[in-house]
């Protein structure tokens, strides 16, 4: 036998062990793929449609005057964003209880913990969230916007008060029915929320001539519509395993729930609350409507792309958590890195539609032809931080599926308000940026934030994290 005829045989095995292994991994990756998207796109779908209905108001708000416009986009951008870090925040920490109750097969747990979390944040909700709304138009003055725009949001503020406290239920729902795959309820009831709420605010501000109160009144009927449809999911038998009825047991053990949630709010808040500082500073520009329209189109973009986001985020932190429930390590790690390619493939589209059509985009919110130019300036900025958010929230989804809120708000807190604020300031005022400057400064905070969870995950013994 000659050399070259005994190479070929002992290359043959290991070209067979090499097709085995290849086949194995697209068997693997098919496998977990049909375990997220049953997770991931409804949670995308609905996310999209919840803020579509945000995007359908700002429309019509932004054709009925510059000012309005810009008032529904301070108590978006700050108001509301700071109730809904807090609210969707806790609610995370419902997904890790019940992700990893569900994992472990102790069903009954997972309606306790619904019912402690409605418990918990609407607490929350009464003392911290009402008295902001409230009292929007000082705190809006305070922090340097004009009085007229403040004077509007105010008026705005209040019609917000039912929509924000059906946060509470909202997304506790949904982290209970995410953590069990049921998610299509979901998603048909945020379709139909999305189609009926542009057709009433059509009807009460073109055909009935409301205005603001016709964008407001749509607004709060269809807040509470999928939330009544899916309790009634809930109470006539779609959870017959995790729902047993209100129980007594919901007011024990309030306190590791209040932990768990509060440290999955901060971590969320820091985050949302992060990019709610570019609109604090276009109170001081020379042409604040302008800028706070423009600015805003930028973050409802972003604002589209986290509900993207958010999806894969609660993909994550449902396949992690019942992965971690399971005890099955080996698997978690898999989902992981399945999730993270999968985000950044998809999210892709969305940044190259942003570069493609950048000059057209701001049409759709306001006709001024300012506001167009401002947007493009802009929107340079806003695709570096799309970017980055296909990446940096499945790593949060990853956090809170292994139950790391509190180490996370702490990186959050060094990275963001640590390194990138002051760094956005540096630019702002040593620099002479202005707006621009900030966003830098924050970007480099974020591009920080996700380095470091990128080698928190990589560093993780996932086998230890089993029995944490």
């Amino acid at each position: 036998m000659d050399s070259s005829t005994a190479k070929e045989k002992l290359l043959l095995p290991d070209s067979g062990k090499e097709g085995e292994e290849e086949e194995q991994i697209w068997k693997r990756l098919w496998a977990e793929s049909k375990k997220l998207w049953p997770v991931a796109l409804p949670a995308c779908l609905t996310r999209i449609s919840m803020f579509g209905v945000f995007i359908i108001s700002q429309v019509f708000m932004g054709h009925i005057g510059n000012t309005e416009f810009a008032a529904l986009s301070l108590v978006f951008q700050i108001l509301t964003r700071f109730s809904f870090g807090i609210l969707m925040g806790m609610s995370s920490g419902l997904e890790t209880l019940c992700g990893q109750a569900y994992g472990a097969k102790q069903y009954q747990m997972l309606g306790i913990y619904l019912q402690r979390s409605w418990l918990v944040e609407s607490g929350f909700f009464l003392l911290l969230i009402l008295p902001v709304f409230i009292f929007s138009a000082p705190i809006l003055k305070l922090i340097g916007q004009t009085e007229e725009i403040s004077e509007m949001a105010n008026i705005i503020s209040l019609w917000y008060i039912p929509i924000i406290f059906s946060y509470v239920f909202l997304y506790t729902i949904q982290m209970y029915l995410q953590a069990q795959s049921k998610n299509i309820i979901i998603t048909w009831l945020s379709a139909i929320t999305l189609i009926f709420h542009a057709f009433c605010t059509w009807i009460l501000v073109e055909k009935m001539g409301l205005g603001i109160a016709g964008v407001m009144i749509s607004m709060n009927i269809v807040s509470w519509i999928p939330i009544v449809g899916q309790l009634i999911f809930i109470f006539y038998g779609g959870c017959p395993e995790t729902w047993t009825g209100f129980s007594m047991h919901a007011f024990s053990d309030l306190w590791p729930v209040f932990k768990l949630s509060l440290s999955s709010g901060v971590m969320l808040c820091l985050e949302l609350w992060y990019s709610s500082i570019l609109i604090l500073f276009t109170g001081n520009t020379k042409n604040a409507e302008v800028t706070i329209d423009a600015l805003s189109i930028c973050l409802n973009i972003n604002g589209l792309e986290m509900m993207l986001s958010f999806g894969f985020l609660a993909a994550a932190s449902v396949r992690v958590s019942n992965e971690l429930g399971r005890g099955n390590a080996k698997a978690a790690k898999f989902a992981i890195k399945v999730v993270l390619v999968t985000s950044m493939l998809v999210e892709a589209v969305l940044w190259v539609s942003v570069l493609v059509f950048r000059y057209k985009v701001s049409y759709i919110f306001s006709s001024s032809v300012e506001v167009a130019k401002e947007f493009s300036d802009l929107s340079i900025m806003l695709t570096f931080i799309l970017i980055l958010n296909s990446i940096q929230p499945v790593l949060s989804g990853v956090a809170v599926g292994a139950g790391w809120q509190t180490k996370v708000a702490y990186i959050n807190i060094i990275c963001y308000y640590c390194i990138g604020l002051p760094l956005g300031l540096l630019l702002y005022y040593v620099a002479n940026l202005n707006l621009k400057g900030i966003w830098m400064g924050m970007i480099g905070g974020i591009l920080i934030q996700t380095l470091v969870l990128l080698y928190y995950v990589y560093k993780t013994d996932w086998d230890n994290q089993v029995n944490y």
